[in-house]
């Protein structure tokens, strides 16, 4: 016993304690005990707890108890019970109402805690719909993307004056080396954009990856732009004006074409390409569009 204010373990004892056998935590707590991190969690001093739906006891103070028939096994966590992560970030996300902090809870959930979007998703349809509607629409357009940060970017884009002209399409050079996978590229003035994370990207095999990549793209005529995903929740203006200035330069003044490069997107049925240059790339090329064949 002491006279100090509690601590966050003291109040999850509490909590426990009060709501009874076969009670577990979820909510932002567990998510935070599950090794999300605070910063990208809800603000909120509450504890929320799973009951099996036989019970009644009632929320009170600092505890949100809430009865379910679909009481799943907990995982222990330092001898407390928690809401396994998927759950414990459903149960949250669905008492959040700004779209943004739904957004980046689903983030952190996906690349920290290493959630499948289709698993939330999944346990979102399967659950109670209250609150569910933002996240299952964030979800949903996320099952196909493969990165949560670059469906940020996409929205983002939406805004600039020129958006770009496709999204992961393969990029190849006019003898058909692969150059490069980009997040999103403009083939009007051969611009493309990647979204790197010094966190997924920049391990020592990734890093070398990624210059072998950029190197590809400079030699072909390229401009690369890299934006980090913390670009895009902190300085969304700034990544914005980036954008707009290079989406609508054109081509730089020692060529008034688009870079010796070609553009191959097999699942689109078409395959833009850009004419070898005579004398390398000061050479004037043609632009054309043909269909690519089937495979």
């Amino acid at each position: 016993m002491h006279d100090q204010k509690p601590t966050s373990s003291e109040l999850v004892t509490a909590a426990l304690l009060y709501s009874g056998a076969k009670t577990m935590l979820t909510g932002i707590e567990a998510c935070r005990l599950h090794g999300l991190r605070p910063s990208a969690l809800p603000k909120d001093s509450g504890l929320h707890v799973l009951i099996p739906h036989d019970r009644k006891i009632r929320s009170v103070g600092f505890v949100t108890t809430e009865r379910t028939l679909r009481l799943p096994a907990p995982v222990n966590q330092d001898g407390v019970p928690l809401a396994p992560l998927i759950r414990a970030t459903t149960d949250t996300i669905r008492r959040v109402v700004d779209p943004l902090v739904s957004e980046e809870l689903l983030i952190e959930a996906i690349q920290q805690g290493r959630c499948h979007p289709k698993a939330l998703l999944w346990e979102l349809n399967h659950g109670t719909q209250r609150g569910t509607a933002i996240p299952r629409r964030i979800l949903s357009d996320w099952v196909d993307i493969r990165s949560m940060a670059e469906s940020r970017a996409k929205a983002l884009s939406q805004r600039l004056e020129s958006p770009p002209s496709h999204w992961n399409a393969e990029l190849f050079d006019i003898f058909g080396n692969y150059l490069g996978r980009p997040d999103a590229w403009w083939d009007d003035v051969g611009l493309v954009w990647e979204i790197d994370s010094f966190d997924f990207h920049f391990r020592r095999a990734g890093y070398q990856r990624t210059v072998d990549r950029n190197t590809r793209y400079t030699t072909s005529g390229i401009v690369v732009v890299q934006t980090l995903p913390s670009q895009l929740l902190d300085d969304p203006a700034g990544v914005l004006g980036s954008g707009k200035r290079l989406a609508g330069r054109g081509f730089p003044p020692s060529s008034s074409s688009p870079p010796r490069c070609c553009c191959l997107m097999v699942r689109e049925g078409l395959l833009p390409y850009f004419e070898g240059r005579e004398g390398g790339l000061h050479g004037q090329p043609r632009y054309s569009r043909i269909r690519a064949s089937s495979e």
